[in-house]
């Protein structure tokens, strides 16, 4: 084998091939392919100077772009030495950098929307509030993405947001040409109204605004490639879920509950709305089943047979197949997991509680994305 160390030219192919491998932090992809290296220099001792491109001013993972790249290079035989030198895109750049991982496709338009889309988009429904959907949202999002797949969770809850604080997510989106990259958590990337408003201030929209603010998330947000995008939408049958029907019309409404009669009513209102969108409910969860006693028998707190009541509700109302999708258990946990931003099914996999989760999000990394809409690739054959 040559010594990449005495051919310099062998040693630039193969800094060039480490650097390959080296994927931006919040865009996902190798930033050779996005242009970022603008160039690398190496002395005749190894010493190795890369100079890389960032998005933008102050970009959040800038540290991180630069651990990654030195580590790269770093492991190449032949080099001595690592400095990353960091420069930012100018405005020519930066359109270039979204016309590649956009295409031609406009700005405003929502990529779940269209025909052609992967993405299976649930909608987690409840009548009434504090239920636990957020908790549930969280929950689900983190276990898919356990489970090897691309995961968004869109905090629709404008006025009650809480997703931020549940995913510990503690960085900004940043700002690409007319792109936000969401900030990840958890192997989950993560959009809120929370992360544009200072401190714990309340938002006061109207209709009209919330509409827009969901457009925005949708289709300005770059999520990339996802397998699964989770909306956290506010409790009721209101102004976010008319819209979401409206922008999304195939997204699937999944509704959570407790067995308590009062959740259940409202909670079957909250399905119901599928009748007027023509929307399809996925199924139900029913949240806060029972308390685990330490004498191992169960105290149902809020009652029993809720979530089956409204599966079975829905099922006859709509016409088409609701099951109970899983039982939650109440849990400490659970709570203490949202406070801290660390979900129970990674801090308490084998709880009743983090293996119910996980039940459901096995059968929704199932289901396979719906047909309906999407075009088949069919051609007819020529006499």
């Amino acid at each position: 084998m040559e010594d990449s160390r005495r051919n310099p030219t062998t040693l630039q192919a193969a800094i060039s091939a480490a650097l390959a491998g080296v994927n931006d932090p919040e865009i996902h992809k190798p930033i050779t392919e996005l242009d970022m290296v603008e160039r690398v220099t190496v002395s005749p001792d190894g010493a190795t100077t890369v100079r890389v491109l960032l998005t933008v001013v102050g970009c959040p993972m800038r540290e991180k772009l630069t651990t990654d790249v030195t580590a790269a290079v770093s492991a190449v035989p032949g080099v001595t030495s690592v400095t990353v030198d960091l420069g930012v895109m100018n405005d020519a750049q930066r359109t270039e950098l979204r016309t590649k991982l956009r295409g031609d496709n406009p700005v405003n338009e929502i990529p779940f929307a269209q025909p052609g889309s992967r993405t299976r988009v649930y909608a987690v429904a409840s009548g009434k509030g504090g239920v636990g959907k957020s908790s549930v949202t969280v929950n689900l999002a983190v276990a898919l993405a356990q489970r090897g797949l691309q995961v968004g969770v869109l905090d629709a809850d404008i006025y009650g947001f809480s997703v931020p604080r549940m995913l510990g997510v503690t960085g900004k989106p940043t700002q690409v040409e007319k792109m936000i990259m969401p900030p990840q958590a958890h192997g989950v990337k993560v959009i809120s109204i929370g992360m544009f408003t200072p401190g714990n201030t309340a938002v006061v929209w109207r209709g009209p605004m919330l509409h827009r603010a969901l457009q925005q998330f949708l289709a300005d947000v770059f999520w990339g490639d996802l397998d699964v995008l989770l909306m956290d939408l506010p409790p009721g049958t209101g102004d976010i879920a008319i819209s979401l029907a409206q922008l999304v019309p195939s997204a699937e409404l999944l509704v959570v509950t407790t067995p308590q009669l009062a959740a259940r009513e409202v909670a079957e209102r909250a399905g119901s709305i599928a009748l007027q969108t023509h929307q399809q409910i996925v199924g139900v969860v029913e949240n806060m089943s029972w308390l685990d006693l330490p004498d191992g028998t169960r105290m149902e707190l809020f009652g029993a047979g809720g979530g089956q009541a409204v599966a079975t509700s829905l099922a006859e109302s709509t016409g088409t197949k609701v099951g109970l999708l899983g039982q939650i258990p109440m849990d400490v946990a659970i709570r203490e997991g949202g406070d801290e931003g660390t979900p129970i099914v990674l801090t308490h996999p084998g709880s009743a509680a983090a293996r119910a989760f996980s039940g459901v999000a096995d059968m929704l990394a199932a289901r396979q994305r719906s047909l309906v809409g999407r075009p088949l690739g069919l051609s007819v054959a020529s006499r």
